[in-house]
């Protein structure tokens, strides 16, 4: 399901970063612009001898639509549980070194990141299934929705995955 939201419309946000660290998984959903470095150097390790690094950024265009911006919003405690719990299957199910998962909240314009997903790992095919795998479970899983701003119209809010507006998802 859906709702509009009109162009004036902003969601509340956290002032300054969240983050959930340990020795092996960093989970972190941020109002300020993602650092892609800084994933890669948190999964680094001499253990490893691949990294696999995602960077998500906010197209132009969305089913044909002109897209102005998003914004994104969570319900950060519940958000940050299940990012958490993702990484922890993630590092479990593929035997990785470390991971680290990092989501824009507030306003995210065109070319932007939205999201930043590096994994490590002793070998190359785990790392980049992990990283695929961990992006979808992400987007299916997390409680973060999104604000979809179209040139000359309204917001739309959706779950953070794809789809077309107002159309549900299959599977979910």
């Amino acid at each position: 399901m859906t709702t509009s939201e009109p162009a004036s419309y902003t969601a509340s946000i956290p002032d300054a970063p969240i983050t959930k660290t340990t020795e092996t998984i960093h989970i972190e959903l941020t109002p300020h612009t993602l650092s892609a470095q800084s994933a890669t150097q948190f999964v680094r390790s001499p253990s490893a001898g691949a990294t696999v690094l995602f960077i998500g950024t906010t197209r132009d265009s969305f089913n044909n639509l002109p897209v102005s911006s998003l914004s994104y919003t969570s319900y950060t405690p519940l958000a940050m549980s299940t990012l958490h719990s993702i990484a922890a299957s993630m590092l479990k199910k593929h035997d990785l070194t470390k991971i680290a998962i990092v989501h824009k909240l507030g306003e995210c314009p065109i070319g932007e990141e939205s999201i930043v997903i590096a994994v490590s790992a002793p070998h190359r095919q785990a790392a980049w299934r992990a990283g695929e795998e961990t992006l979808e479970e992400t987007k299916k899983r997390a409680e973060i929705w999104k604000l979809e701003r179209f040139e000359g119209g309204e917001g739309v809010w959706r779950a953070n995955r794809d789809g077309a507006v107002g159309v549900k998802v299959e599977g979910t």
